[in-house]
């Protein structure tokens, strides 16, 4: 990539050659990566993009774009180059040592809120409780959707607590984090507790892209020989931090549906058929819930 590095590039041309380079290695979305990617490297808003294409590369963002082109020939996301992923219309930091989350992830933020919403519960001084928050983009998102809710975030990694306490930070987002394995930490009780837990099976950790098995922490992946090991441990113990009536809602991998609200119904929740299963934009069963 050692054209990158050649000072006297426009932006308009630095981004012809990154997405022709990315296009020809195969990328999905050539011109979009390579536009991101520039934008970082040279430290510009699109608007700054958009408003100087004719404007030099000075020669040290030229250098950091090569490098974030090799990044990217290589099978890194973008997402974990810019150490940025967008979610529900938010910028989260992430880092290696979280996942990095999926549009799909955004259903478990739309099951919430159209179960608060169909209670009547948004004006409510609600306490939510996220599982395994990483990132902390579910209970941060929820929170500035809620104004009057509260939450915590529990994880049983110190760095990503920390990104996660950065991020609700710079948000704006009051919320409090602590460390534990699931539930084993927790007391009191809650009006929703929220988790996106380890769900891929061997066989699906067997079949992952590059760009997913070489990225994402395993820990945040694996969900052990069928994908249901995490939701085993967290079934039993959810009702002792639920109040009468508080939900919880847990993001879920292909064809679990079934098996994850067996989980809760054992575990003494109530599962009502047809209202506690939510769907995502490519129709999938993605989120169950179910009622203390």
């Amino acid at each position: 990539m050692g054209e990158f590095a050649i000072s006297g590039l426009n932006l308009g041309e630095a981004h012809a050659a990154a997405a022709r380079t990315l296009r020809q290695a195969g990328g999905e979305t050539p011109e979009l990566d390579a536009r991101l990617l520039l934008c970082h490297a040279a430290g510009l808003s699109h608007e700054d993009y958009v408003a100087g294409l004719h404007g030099a590369l000075e020669p040290d963002a030229a250098a950091r774009l090569g490098v974030f082109i090799e990044r990217r020939l290589a099978g890194e996301p973008v997402s974990r180059i810019l150490g940025v992923r967008e979610f529900y219309g938010r910028s989260f930091r992430i880092d290696a040592g979280t996942l990095d989350p999926r549009p799909d992830t955004e259903t478990l933020i739309e099951a919430a809120l159209a179960m608060i919403g169909r209670e009547g519960l948004r004006e409510r001084p609600l306490n939510l409780l996220d599982l395994g928050t990483g990132s902390g983009c579910i209970l941060i998102t929820l929170l500035a959707e809620l104004p009057t809710a509260r939450g915590v975030g529990i994880d049983i990694s110190l760095p990503a607590l920390a990104l996660a306490r950065s991020n609700a930070q710079s948000l704006g987002v009051g919320a409090s984090f602590v460390a534990g394995d699931w539930l084993d930490a927790i007391e009191g009780v809650f009006d929703l507790v929220v988790a996106n837990p380890p769900y891929l099976s061997l066989a699906d950790m067997a079949g992952l892209a590059t760009e997913v098995s070489a990225h994402d922490p395993r820990g945040a992946l694996d969900g052990g020989p069928d994908g249901l090991l995490a939701y085993r441990r967290i079934a039993p113990q959810i009702r002792k931090v639920l109040r009468p009536g508080g939900t919880a809602l847990f993001e879920i991998g292909s064809g679990q549906a079934q098996a994850v609200l067996r989980l809760l119904a054992e575990a003494g929740l109530a599962v009502e058929a047809g209202k506690w299963l939510w769907r995502d934009l490519a129709g999938r069963p993605r989120v169950v819930g179910a009622r203390a």
